[in-house]
Formats: structure tokens, C-alpha cells, sequence
């Protein structure tokens, strides 16, 4: 089968389209046909080597989003049945940018039935990712909750998560967003207010120095990069995000979709054969929503 991969760090053309072994599922695993997969901003530090090479392989695999049709049924997902799942590990031998991918059958979700694979592809990072830094945050309904990278994939799902708990969520975007950050249920800022919020979700990834001082005396600060929670002042409650697979609140948040809470946005489509030109649009930035690929 086909596969994008890379077997030596750098840019754009550093990604390969490889003849590779279909994955074999072992117990508790599924093997699931790709339909389409999601280009991410961590895919490019793959690329790029920031996370090192996969163990012992001659090449690292990208890809954490997928949505498809169950190939080989298994723990509890029958074949044919059309699913989603994260595909997590920042160094993998194989991810889901390929015609074929295996993971462990808690990481699976059905799909959102109102959608099609090119949009459901879009949910599963992104969304768990928000979901679990806003469980980081704890916002209580009636409180405020400031989203930076609100026109981001990430900060979309997290002001409409928020929303939908009653929280108060203002976004921090460009001019040029306001209209969309507005359209996800966000006021919008360009200048937010030094301790003005009592939560703070830095999607964008600006950094404890600059979005900190947003968060009020006794509040509480998240980062969406492992390991990268500022240190704690005036009381305020930080911590970083380590994504994680869940199945069980995927499927939750594809009811979501389904239900028109959350909002899946594709930005452009490319075959899988065309996984570079995919790495180079996602290298010059300013995309509002995900490339997808599709093998």
C-alpha cells in the first residue's frame, strides 16, 4: 500500500510516498481503510525532525487523523462501519496518511453520520484536544474564557465547546477573522485585557510570557504543548496539554457534530500522492481549517 512518510527531516519535499507492508491487527486493534486523513501543524514537526525519528524503522509515518470504514472488525467495530479515530505518536513507523492504518480499538469512534470522511477526518486531534484542555481549565458556566488562535482549528472547537457550557468565550484573532471568530459563538478581541479573563486558553501558542498576564489574580492558564506550562503567579492555576486518544468522548464529540454544535472545516483536499504540496501550504500558514488528504 501506499504511505506518506519521511526517511530524512526537512522541508516539504522531505515528505515520500512509500510502497510499504499492510499493518497487520493484533488483539484489541483495528484496522481501518483510510478515506481521508487531515494534514496537522505537529505532522510538520514530524517532517521537520523535531520529534525525532520512529524506533527502529527505516522511516517515520505521519498522519493522526482518520476517518474511514472498519477493514478488519475488532473490539466491538464491526467491517464496513464507518469511523474515526486519533492516531496517536509523534514518532511512529506508520500513521494515517496511508490507504491502510491499525489502532487499538479504544482510540475509534463511529463517524458523525451528517458528514462526509473529508469533514469527519478534521475531528478527531483537534477536538479531543480542545475537549481536554478545556477539562485542564475547568471553566465553571457564567465564567470567562479567553481563546487565543480562535480561527484556528483547535481554538474553533474550543470557543464552541466552551459555549456550549455556558461559558463566556472571547476570541483572540486577526482583524480579518473576526467574522468567523464571531460565527463560532466568541466575542472578539484583538487587544485582550491584561487579568481580564478568569481562564485563558493559549491555542495559538503565544507562550506564558505574552498571554499569561491575561489571566486574572486566581485564575487558571493552559498551553496546548506538553511540557510547556508557565510557571504559576498571582494564584493562577497552569498546565499543559498532553493529548490523548478516547475513543469514548470521541464518539461524544461526533455526536456533537451531528447534533450542530461543533463545525468541521475543510481548508483543501489533495490526493495522498500530493502529501508534499499539502506540506508546503501548510508550511506558509494563514489556513483557516484542515488540508485533507484523501489515497
Amino acid at each position: 500500500m501506499r504511505a506518506a512518510v519521511v526517511t530524512e527531516f526537512g522541508g516539504p519535499e522531505a515528505v515520500a510516498i512509500a510502497d510499504v507492508e499492510v499493518p497487520e491487527p493484533g488483539a484489541g486493534k483495528v484496522r481501518i481503510k483510510v478515506a481521508a486523513a487531515a494534514v496537522n501543524p505537529v505532522d510538520g514537526g514530524t517532517r521537520a525532525g523535531v520529534f525525532g525519528a520512529a524506533p527502529g524503522g527505516a522511516y517515520t509515518g505521519l498522519g493522526w487523523d482518520v476517518a474511514g470504514t472498519v477493514d478488519v472488525a475488532g473490539a466491538g467495530f464491526a467491517a464496513g462501519e464507518a469511523v474515526v479515530a486519533l492516531v496517536h505518536g509523534v514518532a511512529k513507523p506508520l500513521g494515517s496518511h496511508a490507504e491502510y492504518v491499525v489502532v487499538d480499538g479504544t482510540a475509534v469512534a463511529p463517524a458523525p453520520a451528517t458528514v462526509d470522511a473529508v469533514h469527519a477526518a478534521t475531528l478527531p486531534l483537534n477536538a479531543l484536544a480542545a475537549d481536554q484542555a478545556l477539562g485542564l481549565l475547568d471553566p465553571a458556566p457564567g465564567t470567562s474564557l479567553l481563546v487565543t488562535g480562535a480561527a484556528g482549528s483547535l481554538g474553533g472547537y474550543a470557543i464552541q465547546l466552551a459555549a456550549a457550557r455556558g461559558v463566556t468565550v472571547t476570541g483572540l484573532a486577526r482583524e480579518s477573522d473576526e467574522e468567523l471568530v464571531r460565527g463560532l459563538g466568541a466575542a472578539f478581541t484583538t487587544a485582550p485585557a491584561a487579568a481580564g479573563y478568569d481562564a485563558v486558553l493559549d491555542a495559538a501558542v503565544l507562550g506564558g510570557e505574552q498571554a499569561l498576564p491575561w489571566t486574572r489574580d486566581g485564575g487558571a492558564f493552559a498551553a496546548v504543548i506538553p511540557n510547556t506550562a508557565p510557571p504559576p503567579v498571582r494564584g493562577i492555576r497552569t498546565a499543559a496539554l498532553d493529548v490523548r486518544a478516547d475513543g469514548t468522548r470521541l464518539a461524544e464529540l461526533a455526536r456533537l457534530v451531528d447534533d450542530g454544535v461543533l463545525t468541521l472545516r475543510v481548508a483543501e483536499t489533495y490526493d495522498l500522492a500530493d502529501a508534499p504540496k499539502a506540506h508546503a501550504r501548510l508550511a506558509e500558514g494563514g489556513i483557516r481549517g484542515r488540508l485533507v488528504l484523501v489515497p
